[in-house]
């Protein structure tokens, strides 16, 4: 679309293009905060504070740790933790080495972590000893051949330190017993890494920053790469977008964001950390969304500006008795995404902090923000808002002819922000992009005259579970090695808490197979948001005369 119509809604001082070029990396960008931002507090957990100059000395070290391995330029290095201080030490000891940061779920089960090790051909990986279990079942299927341990308490001092990790390991129970022979530990590493020297190598714009999984139509999960300016210019393009909320922060006073989104997410990885790096903000790390009373507990100790979430974290947080106890009067910025977020849910929000849910949408594949509300919204609009700077938008039919303002047609993004394509996967990044660089997203959207879009329908039988892809495919093809069953579909349906939940109808070859079975052998093979929440049994599947499943009758009846 030549012209931007959406341009004449922007809040006022939000530029239509901005310069992203600023830094030649995100090793830069993260260089340039540790000396511009050196003794504030960057990172906030279980109230240990750590400043820019200890990320700063942290990151150096580990960078050289990890180059003394014999990694070279452009070697991927594994990521496999939650919010804890290694995260944003790791990626930035990655980075700052010239390596490449492959994100992974901390909840993957030993399947899903074999074949993202082995797809991104990652050398190395940084996991928390929760999962070291997960690791140990699957690793000499992988090319890992050096594994850092981290704990809970690593960074915690040495009393706390101690006293955290007795507590997960012995109290709580939370890490199960596990091998990894030749495994080195997260401080062990920094206290070698600091023996050696740490070279900086030229990175350079077009160089890999980061590999993003995403659910793959075929039921393989493919890596979006991301390269270093498509990251640098999305984390601008945010900062541009968001500042008109920014500027009501007393001058001097910290940004302070909350980093509840898992960081292994894009959403999370660009809006929470990077940005919060570029602005010199303190950033609170949680490590477990989904202990509400440790939540609330948690940002019951600081003023808080910035806050993004996903619909259920929203829903969860605001009708929470102990919602109260935080004080969200300082509250500039409510940024949703990664899923749909429900009008019930913004009002509410509204209604008790006065600071209304700015969403927006994006995708792995868009470094993820490519639309967004203005962050100037007082109510619920129902749309994914309007493109962000530098960011064009067309919507195309089938056969990808833009459609006339006011037509339903698949949405197709161009910006800087949009990947290089999908690592090794040619014929996949050849399906997804436009001649003239447009990404498909598998949206259907419409826009109105004013230039906001409307997700209207899915050209892909995804399922949206809390801001995740799951793809009915990759169920299918797990759930068909189960003994006992013939044939299986899956479908999203519509969930309350979730937005959407996996439906799974199974054929039996064995008259025995039980719901039971299905849950168990489900449990062991996927990640928990994959995992069907209803399973049905039927005689047959409804099918086209061709044999093609009809997913959208398996939806449509109970």
């Amino acid at each position: 679309m030549t012209d931007r119509i959406w341009l004449k809604n922007y809040p006022e001082g939000v530029p239509a293009d901005i310069d992203t070029t600023q830094y030649a990396s995100l090793a830069a960008l993260m260089e340039a905060a540790f000396v511009q931002f050196g003794p504030r507090v960057a990172y906030s957990f279980m109230g240990k504070e750590i400043s820019y100059a200890q990320t700063d000395n942290l990151s150096r070290a580990f960078a050289a740790y990890l180059q003394g391995l014999g990694l070279v330029k452009g070697d991927r290095v594994a990521i496999m933790m939650p919010n804890v201080p290694q995260y944003p030490v790791a990626v930035a000891a990655i980075l700052r080495a010239g390596f490449v940061v492959v994100n992974v779920n901390p909840l993957y089960t030993p399947r899903e972590l074999e074949h993202q090790l082995k797809d991104s051909g990652a050398k190395a990986i940084v996991i928390l000893e929760n999962f070291a279990t997960t690791l140990e079942k699957c690793l000499d299927k992988t090319p890992v051949k050096h594994t850092v341990l981290c704990a809970m308490g690593d960074q915690l001092g040495l009393l706390k330190g101690a006293l955290v990790n007795y507590v997960v390991r012995n109290v709580k129970k939370m890490v199960p017993a596990f091998s990894l022979p030749g495994a080195m530990r997260f401080n062990d590493a920094i206290a070698t890494g600091r023996r050696g020297a740490f070279k900086r190598p030229e990175i350079k714009p077009d160089d890999v920053a980061v590999l993003q999984y995403t659910g793959g139509t075929t039921g393989v999960s493919k890596g979006a790469v991301l390269l270093n300016r498509n990251l640098v210019a999305n984390l601008l393009q945010a900062e541009a977008w968001f500042q008109p909320a920014l500027k009501k922060i007393p001058a001097g006073e910290q940004m302070v964001e909350v980093c509840a989104l898992p960081l292994y997410h894009i959403f999370a990885f660009t809006v929470d950390m990077m940005l919060s790096m570029r602005l010199g903000g303190k950033l609170i790390l949680i490590p477990n969304p989904r202990d509400m009373v440790a939540v609330l507990g948690e940002l019951a100790k600081h003023r808080i500006h910035v806050l993004p979430a996903v619909n259920t974290l929203f829903n969860g947080m605001a009708n929470h008795p102990d919602f109260s106890k935080v004080d969200w009067s300082h509250l500039v910025v409510s940024a949703g995404g990664g899923t749909a977020v429900q009008s019930s849910v913004a009002k509410l929000w509204f209604e008790k902090t006065g600071c209304a849910i700015a969403e927006g949408y994006g995708l792995s594949e868009t470094s993820p923000i490519a639309t967004s509300n203005p962050v100037t919204v007082t109510e619920y609009t129902g749309s994914i808002g309007l493109p962000i700077s530098n960011t064009w938008v067309k919507l195309l039919d089938d056969d990808g002819v833009e459609v006339a303002q006011g037509q339903a047609g698949e949405i197709a993004i161009k910006g800087p922000q949009v990947m290089a394509g999908y690592w090794q996967r040619p014929d996949e990044t050849a399906k997804s992009m436009t001649e003239d660089g447009y990404f498909k997203t598998g949206d259907v959207g419409v826009m109105d005259e004013s230039g906001y879009f409307r997700i209207v329908d899915r050209k892909k039988d995804m399922i949206l579970v809390s801001g995740f892809n799951v793809y009915p495919t990759e169920i299918e093809d797990v759930v068909s090695g189960l003994k006992g069953v013939m044939e299986c579909a899956c479908v999203g349906m519509p969930d309350e808490k979730s937005g959407e939940a996996v439906k799974l109808v199974i054929v039996k070859r064995d008259p025995a197979l039980t719901e039971a079975d299905v849950r168990a052998y489900c449990k062991t093979n996927l990640t928990g948001y994959k995992q069907p929440k209803l399973v049905e049994f039927r005689d047959e599947l409804p099918k086209t005369p061709v044999g093609k499943i009809l997913r959208r009758e398996l939806r449509d009846k109970k």
